[in-house]
């Protein structure tokens, strides 16, 4: 699959099957990851990766209200930086920006596995550092939530969960996020 395959394929879907979760593909999702840029190569973004039955059971308790479908995760990755891990140029703070590059490199190589990953921000970050053990200082970013694509629907999803399941959600027009030479509101 080419890059912009990937791209074009990937997806938020939400009703996910059960896969196997093996350690050739741990590493391989963790291997993408590791090799997206970052600032003077500081690589801040750090991950748990969750398959245990009985831990994903338990960060089942970290999720918010809606996010119910993500029971149904094969794989929870929990991402995590600290700002003093990268670069701070006065007030940017580039361990956020690393990890979302990291995380997209995560995403798209899942992408090209046939593996959903879905980056979600409903989750509670303090129940998540307390269930896997990471230490305060860190910020808690996102939670990837991986499995298959089901054929089904699941009955858990909102109304509108369904319609983005069915339809991709639209895109804004281009000409409302890229410029040319200067911003025009």
């Amino acid at each position: 699959m080419e890059v912009w395959q990937a791209i074009e394929k990937r997806r938020a879907f939400r009703a996910l099957a059960p896969t196997e979760i093996t350690m050739d593909l741990l590493r391989d999702l963790a291997k993408a990851a590791q090799l997206a840029p970052s600032c003077f190569n500081n690589q801040p973004a750090r991950f748990v990766f969750v398959y245990d039955p009985s831990v994903l059971k338990e960060m089942h308790a970290a999720l918010s209200a809606g996010n119910e479908w993500a029971r149904a995760a094969s794989l929870i990755i929990a991402m995590f930086s600290r700002k003093q891990d990268d670069c701070i140029i006065r007030d940017r703070e580039y361990h956020q920006f690393d990890c979302g590059l990291a995380a997209a490199f995560l995403i798209l190589r899942a992408t090209e596995l046939g593996i959903v990953a879905h980056p979600i921000a409903g989750f509670s970050p303090k129940k998540t550092r307390e269930i896997l053990g990471i230490p305060e200082e860190y910020q808690v970013i996102t939670l990837i939530i991986a499995g298959r694509k089901a054929e089904t629907i699941s009955p858990v999803l909102s109304e509108q969960q369904v319609g983005w399941e069915k339809n991709r959600p639209a895109r804004l027009p281009l000409e409302k996020v890229v410029f040319f030479n200067r911003f025009r509101p």
